[in-house]
C-alpha cells in the first residue's frame, strides 16, 4: 500500500524548520499542495522572518511540487483567517491541518512569569484552536478533513520546568477528543502526535549523541499516518527514533460506596480497590463516566 495525498491541500504550521518542515516536504513529495506557515520567530517566540518558510516553498517547487508560504501568527485569529482564505483562493479547499507551531519558555513554576505562561498557552493551545476553527466549517462542508494536534510527553506525563508547555500540550488532547466526536459525522478526523525529535525545541536539552538519533523523518511517518484518507480518529500516537506507541487515557472500574459510606474516610479505606487497574477501560466520552457511576448506584439500590 502506498500512501498518497494527490489532490489534497494541507496547511502545516511552524513548517519553516524542524518537524514542520519535514511534515511539509513529505506531504508535498506524496502529492499534496502545501501551505508553509511560519512566523519565523526564535524558539522563545520573539522576532519574525519569512525566510525559512520561503526556503521550504522553494525546495518543494524545485522538486516539482506546489506550495505557498504564509507568515500568520497562529495566536492571532485574524491572521490565521487570512491564511485560510488565501489557501481557498489558491486551491479551493483545505483537507489537512497539522498544528505544529510552538515555542518554549521553560522555567520552574516558582520562577515562571504569568506572561511566559500565557504566551506558551496562546501559541500551543489557542494556536491549535484558531487554526482548527478557521478550517472547521470548510472541512465539514466538503465532508472531509484531517487535523493533527501536536502534543508532548511533557503534557501527557509532566516534565520539570515545563508547566506552561505541559499544560498547553495536555489541553490539546481535550480539544482533540471533543473535535473528534463533533467531526465524526462529517468525516473530519482529529488525532494527536506526541513527537520525540531533535529540533530547535530540544537542541539545548539533549546531548549530541542522543540528538543524532532523533531525526524528524520517523516522526513525520507518524504524522502522515494520522492525516491520510484512512486515518484513525481520537488517537494519541507517540513517535521518535523509529519507535511508535499509542498513549491512551484509562479509568479504573472503581467502587460504589453507599450513602452512609460517602466520606473521605471510606474513600481512603477503599483506596486500593479504587486504584485497581485489573478492569480498567478507556471511556468513549465524558458522559460514559457519569453513566458508569449511575449504573453502580442503581445496582446498589436494586440490591437493597
Amino acid at each position: 500500500m502506498s500512501i498518497r495525498f494527490d489532490g489534497k491541500v494541507a496547511i502545516v504550521t511552524g513548517a519553516g524548520n524542524g518537524l514542520g518542515r519535514s511534515h511539509a516536504l513529505e506531504l508535498a513529495k506524496r502529492g499534496a499542495k502545501v501551505v508553509i506557515n511560519d512566523l519565523g520567530g526564535s524558539r522563545d517566540g520573539s522576532g519574525a522572518s519569512s525566510d525559512a518558510a520561503k526556503a521550504v516553498v522553494a525546495e518543494i517547487e524545485a522538486a516539482g511540487g506546489e506550495a505557498i508560504s504564509h507568515g500568520a501568527n497562529v495566536a492571532v485569529y485574524s491572521e490565521v483567517e487570512d491564511m485560510v482564505q488565501q489557501t481557498i483562493q489558491k486551491w479551493g479547499r483545505v483537507d489537512i491541518l497539522i498544528n505544529n507551531a510552538g515555542i518554549l519558555r521553560d522555567k520552574s513554576f516558582s520562577k515562571m512569569s504569568l506572561d511566559d505562561f500565557n504566551l506558551v498557552m496562546d501559541v500551543h493551545l489557542m494556536g491549535s484552536v484558531n487554526c482548527s476553527k478557521a478550517v472547521w466549517d470548510i472541512m465539514k462542508e466538503q465532508q472531509y478533513g484531517r487535523i493533527v494536534m501536536t502534543t508532548s510527553s511533557s503534557g501527557l506525563y509532566g516534565n520539570f520546568g515545563q508547566s506552561n508547555y505541559g499544560a498547553a500540550k495536555m489541553a490539546v488532547i481535550g480539544l482533540m477528543n471533543t473535535l473528534g466526536i463533533e467531526g465524526a459525522k462529517n468525516n473530519v478526523r482529529v488525532n494527536a502526535l506526541a513527537p520525540t525529535a531533535a529540533t530547535r525545541m530540544t537542541e539545548d536539552i539533549l546531548p549530541p549523541e542522543v540528538l543524532a538519533m532523533l531525526v524528524p523523518e520517523p516522526v513525520t511517518a507518524g504524522a502522515l499516518t494520522l492525516c491520510y484518507e484512512d486515518a484513525p480518529s481520537r488517537q494519541i500516537l507517540c513517535a521518535g527514533a523509529g519507535g511508535y506507541a499509542i498513549s491512551t487515557l484509562f479509568e479504573t472500574e472503581g467502587v460504589y460506596l453507599g450513602p452512609d459510606q460517602q466520606t473521605p474516610e471510606a474513600v481512603i479505606a477503599h483506596w486500593d480497590q479504587i486504584c485497581d487497574t485489573s478492569q480498567h477501560a478507556a471511556l468513549e466520552t465524558g458522559f460514559k463516566q457519569s453513566e458508569k457511576f449511575l449504573l453502580k448506584a442503581q445496582q446498589y439500590l436494586n440490591e437493597k
